[in-house]
């Protein structure tokens, strides 16, 4: 499970990188971050946070960026999604337990 401080640092890395000037990929944001690659390639939004800012310098205002960025979109939707279900799962069995 991808905790948003961790989503968080990922995005500064790849932002951080991309204004810098320097390319965006898994080993310069795994350095940045202290994360290890695989992480990076394991984890669904972690890797649609760098294959965003991958395909963004590439692929900027053109149809591809733009599919590219639904499909980043909505693959952290879907993450989130299921976060959200995961944790009223968890409020659901708690509550019981509370009267």
């Amino acid at each position: 499970m991808t905790t948003a401080s961790t989503l968080q640092r990922v995005e500064r890395a790849c932002t951080d990188l991309h204004h810098a000037g320097h390319a965006v990929t898994f080993t310069a944001v795994a350095a940045s971050t202290g994360l290890s690659r695989t992480t990076l390639y394991r984890n669904p939004s972690l890797r649609a946070v760098v294959d965003q800012h991958r395909h963004r310098s590439t692929t900027s205002g053109t149809l591809t960026s733009l599919t590219d960025e639904l499909t980043t979109l909505r693959t952290a939707l879907d993450a989130l999604a299921t976060r959200v279900r995961h944790h009223e799962e968890q409020l659901r069995r708690l509550r019981p337990r509370q009267h």
